[in-house]
């Protein structure tokens, strides 16, 4: 437990400097009409900005059903996608794991990802990303989908929906921000190894037996990542666990969130592996609702006191005054 007193001060050294552009340079407009917008597809609007971007390019998505794969590469960095609310525009694809892709091959969990984010600085507000892959029965095996994919560092979501069933919000690589977003999901449906806060977020579960929020997948520690949530409510049905352990060293907070009774008791899976129960780091702090009750919890999770859960529960978790602040 030593590193938790001086975690709140740790410089994330594997990260850069994070120095956003917030102003926009020029607006793009997509709309299902050609006579409106600029584009008709999403995908369009991102292929036509510069192989390199350096700007800040806002592309502004109309109402409508957008029945689309997105991938926004690498070396596009400063894209901020706005929708019309989250209600009113929405990305949708149906890849799974077990889904051929070019060659033949199965696409695999990173591959089935509606919307993937490859570049940094990116941004969303008001928008939905949706699977709409059918959610699997319980045991079976490739049936993985990614409504969303983030594999870069600095990326804020603002408003966003996040639909799916198995792994739907894949917080793969980097320092992630969501703020007042909804994710719905059955199994490990907010996954991967980011270092991420998620601040009055509505976490909604669709399991029909049991469930897990969380597969965290921090396998060192030495590596500075992890999942926070402040604020934020779990409901929906089935049994849920809070985490599953993917990865040895697992981190996941929960700080000041309402846990419907859907909440198994012992709150935590260490994924068949007992020797993670040694090295994972599980902890609440000040939870409210049926599901919060600390009591019955595996001894290897923790009700945190004020000074260890101080790290966990402001911007400075994902170094967010660099970046952040500036949205």
């Amino acid at each position: 437990m030593k590193w938790v007193s001086f975690v709140g001060k740790l410089k994330h050294t594997t990260f850069k400097a994070a120095m956003n552009k917030v102003t926009p340079s020029y607006t793009i407009t997509v709309d299902k009409n050609a006579a409106v917008g600029d584009f008709t597809c999403i995908q369009d609007a991102i292929d036509s900005l510069p192989i390199i971007n350096l700007v800040r390019v806002v592309i502004k998505v109309n109402a409508g059903v957008y029945t689309e794969k997105v991938s926004i590469p690498p070396t596009k960095s400063f894209i901020t996608i706005e929708g019309a609310g989250a209600d009113k525009t929405i990305i949708q694809w149906g890849d799974n794991a077990q889904t051929a892709g070019p060659g033949g091959k199965p696409l695999g969990t990173f591959g089935s990802a509606t919307f993937a984010v490859n570049s940094p600085y990116f941004i969303a507000k008001n928008i939905t990303v949706k699977n709409t892959s059918p959610a699997p029965p319980p045991g079976a095996v490739g049936k993985q989908a990614v409504a969303l994919r983030i594999s870069a560092d600095t990326a804020s979501f603002v408003g966003c929906k996040f639909l799916g069933a198995q792994d739907t919000l894949y917080d793969h690589l980097g320092r992630h921000y969501y703020k007042d977003c909804y994710i719905e999901g059955s199994v490990d449906f907010i996954f991967g190894n980011g270092l991420s806060m998620f601040e009055n977020c509505a976490v909604h579960a669709i399991a029909g037996a049991i469930g897990a929020v969380t597969a965290q997948a921090r396998k060192s520690i030495l590596e500075m990542s992890g999942f926070s949530f402040v604020n934020c409510r779990v409901t929906g049905s089935g049994a849920l666990y809070l985490g599953r352990a993917w990865g040895a060293f697992s981190r996941v907070v929960f700080a000041y969130t309402y846990m419907d009774n859907i909440i198994i008791p012992k709150g935590w899976y260490n994924w068949g592996d007992p020797s993670r129960e040694m090295t994972v780091f599980y902890g609440q702090y000040k939870c409210s609702g049926a599901g919060a009750n600390h009591a019955g919890r595996v001894p290897w999770s923790r009700e945190l006191t004020d000074e260890e859960a101080k790290p966990f529960i402001s911007l400075s978790f994902i170094d967010g005054s660099e970046w952040v602040s500036q949205i």
